[in-house]
C-alpha cells in the first residue's frame, strides 16, 4: 500500500501541474457512489494540492477532492484509460487517470478535509510521541498502523523503523522507556525522510504521477526479506502476522 513517502512523491509530481487548473469533468468508471459524490467537483478550480496522511487532497474553490490510493492505486498525469482505470480527472490542458487494479482506493468530493487522523508522522515531536505511546494499550505494530494515532505510517515503514530502533513489533507501547520511545521516534523520522528522498518504495504497483518507480526498496533492511540474513547480525529475517499484516523483523536485533 502506498504510504506517506509514496503519497508525498505523487503530490510533489502532481501539485505543480494541477494548481490553478479547472476541473472540467470528473468521470467515474465504477462505483456509482463515487460518481454521485465527485460530480460536485466538476467545474471547480484546483487551488492547491497537498498530502494529509495517506490522502492526496485537491483543495478546490468549493470543498476538496480526497483521493486514497488504497493497495494498488495510481494517479497518472496523462495517458489513455485502460482496463483498471476507475476515474478520470479532466482539467483544462491535462488529464489525470486513477488506476486501481484491486479497487481498494477511493476518490471523493468532501466539503472539508477528512477528520479523525492523528498527527503527521514527521510533524509530531519526540515528547508528544512518547506521551501518546504511554497513553495507549497494546502492541507497537498495530498502534503505529492506526491512522488515528499517527498518520502516514503503513506496513513497510513501520517494520523498517522498528528494526532501526531495535524494538520488537509486539513490544507493549506503554512499556517503552523514554529513551527507547525517543529512539523509535528518531527512527521513524529517519526512514521516512530517506524514503521520500528516494521517491518511495516500488514493491508492487506504485509509481509516481509521471510513471516513475521509486527505489527505496533496495534499502529495505527487513521488509520482504524473510529468510535472508540480517544486515546487522546475520540472523535470518522472520515474518509473522500482526493484526493480519505480514510483519518482518530480526529475532536477534529486536528481542521482546
Amino acid at each position: 500500500m502506498p504510504e506517506r513517502p509514496e503519497v508525498e512523491t505523487v503530490v510533489r509530481t502532481l501539485a505543480p501541474r494541477l494548481a490553478g487548473r479547472r476541473l472540467v469533468e470528473v468521470r467515474c468508471f465504477t462505483r456509482k457512489r463515487w460518481a454521485r459524490a465527485v460530480r460536485r467537483a466538476a467545474g471547480k478550480k484546483v487551488l492547491e494540492v497537498h498530502r494529509l496522511g495517506k490522502y492526496i487532497i485537491l483543495g478546490l474553490d468549493d470543498g476538496v477532492l480526497a483521493i486514497h490510493l488504497g493497495m494498488t492505486g495510481r494517479l497518472l498525469a496523462g495517458g489513455t484509460p485502460g482496463p483498471h482505470t476507475r476515474a478520470c480527472l479532466v482539467l483544462n490542458g491535462l488529464t489525470v487517470l486513477f488506476d486501481d487494479p484491486r479497487q481498494f482506493g477511493s476518490v471523493r468530493w468532501l466539503p472539508r478535509e477528512p477528520e479523525g487522523l492523528g498527527p503527521d508522522a514527521l510533524a509530531v515531536g519526540a515528547a508528544e510521541f512518547t506521551l501518546r505511546l504511554r497513553s495507549r494499550k497494546g502492541s507497537l505494530k498495530p498502534l503505529l498502523l492506526n491512522q488515528s494515532f499517527l498518520r502516514g505510517l503503513g506496513n513497510i515503514y513501520t517494520d523498517e523503523a522498528l528494526f532501526r530502533a531495535r524494538i520488537h513489533p509486539l513490544a507493549a507501547a506503554a512499556g517503552l522507556s523514554k529513551a527507547r520511545a525517543e529512539k523509535l521516534h528518531a527512527a521513524i523520522r529517519e526512514v521516512l525522510t530517506e524514503a521520500v528522498a528516494s521517491g518511495g518504495s516500488s514493491v508492487s504497483d506504485y509509481v509516481d504521477a509521471e510513471g516513475r518507480r521509486g527505489w527505496f526498496q533496495i534499502q529495505h533492511r527487513v521488509y520482504r526479506r524473510t529468510g535472508e540474513p540480517c544486515l546487522t547480525c546475520g540472523a535470518p529475517i522472520r515474518r509473522i502476522l500482526v493484526a493480519q499484516r505480514g510483519t518482518h523483523f530480526c529475532p536477534r536485533c529486536q528481542r521482546r
